[in-house]
């Protein structure tokens, strides 16, 4: 079971279903169908298994060569890719026959969302730093598929709530390839700008704080269309002011410590800001 819980990366899927199911909760208001959140639940569980499974299957011999990804089942030889690729294939037909039971277009948004981070993310990360743009598209997702399931459209909520969490990515992603910028550099990974010499970019920070600040139009959005409280669009508002400051901060001194430190804020932001739009 270990080895399962790796190759669908457990704690990122069970991250990618609390912001789909919390999205469905913000959108859905008091017209809850617990019905739906178990399928959104299950099924979006299944199709992201699915989809860090085929991620590993095609990174298998690249994990191999960096620190924190060498011991996963298939870069350590434990499991068969046949074996991987047969679960994969069970996990999406199974979620996918639980999402279609919701409405068609959140089954279309989660093959989207599967197709794109395993066959378009995931090539393309040894070619471009555009993947991290790339990425941020089904590292989304969730939010829209959760909200797609309690409206059966798009609507501006929705939509604002898709770009918070695809905004809140470039910080959150740079931060953690700073810090493991020698295991994706070994491995020929290109998800940080870098210069002639191949050292990182020193307008990273930048980079991280321009994105940190396009959040906060969508946040006044929320508000001015009526769809977030005032309450929670302040503490919206001043979740999105600090990332914005850890972002600088990484700007200014470009080192561990204020990495770490953006790293850790993006823990807190998108829960916090899920939760009170939710809740308040």
């Amino acid at each position: 079971m270990d080895d399962y819980s790796m190759l669908v990366k457990l704690r990122l899927n069970l991250f990618v279903v609390f912001s789909s199911v919390l999205a469905y909760f913000i959108v859905a208001g008091s017209t809850v169908s617990w019905l739906h959140v178990g399928l959104i639940a299950i099924g979006g569980f299944l199709i992201t298994s699915a989809a860090n499974t085929l991620n590993q299957v095609l990174e298998k011999d690249f994990d191999k060569l960096m620190t924190r990804t060498a011991n996963r089942p298939l870069a350590a030889g434990r499991m068969k890719v046949s074996e991987a690729v047969i679960f994969a294939g069970l996990t999406t037909i199974i979620g996918v026959v639980l999402l279609a039971m919701i409405n068609p277009l959140v089954v279309l948004l989660s093959m989207l969302s599967l197709v794109s981070y395993a066959f378009l993310y995931t090539p393309l990360k040894r070619h471009s730093t555009l993947a991290v743009a790339v990425g941020a598209i089904p590292g989304a997702l969730p939010v829209m598929i959760g909200g797609v399931a309690a409206e059966g459209q798009l609507t501006l909520i929705i939509s604002c709530l898709f770009f918070i969490q695809f905004l809140w990515q470039f910080p959150h992603f740079w931060a953690i390839a700073y810090l493991a910028f020698d295991d994706y550099h070994a491995a020929g990974y290109k998800l940080l700008p870098v210069d002639s010499n191949d050292n990182i970019d020193s307008k990273l920070g930048l980079h991280a704080s321009l994105y940190a600040l396009l959040i906060i139009p969508f946040v006044v959005m929320l508000y001015i269309s009526g769809d977030a409280s005032i309450i929670a669009s302040i503490v919206s508002g001043l979740m999105a002011l600090v990332y914005l400051y850890m972002s600088l901060n990484f700007y200014i001194t470009t080192e561990r410590r204020t990495a770490l430190g953006l790293m850790f804020s993006s823990f807190i932001f998108l829960p916090v800001v899920l939760i009170s739009y939710w809740v308040l």
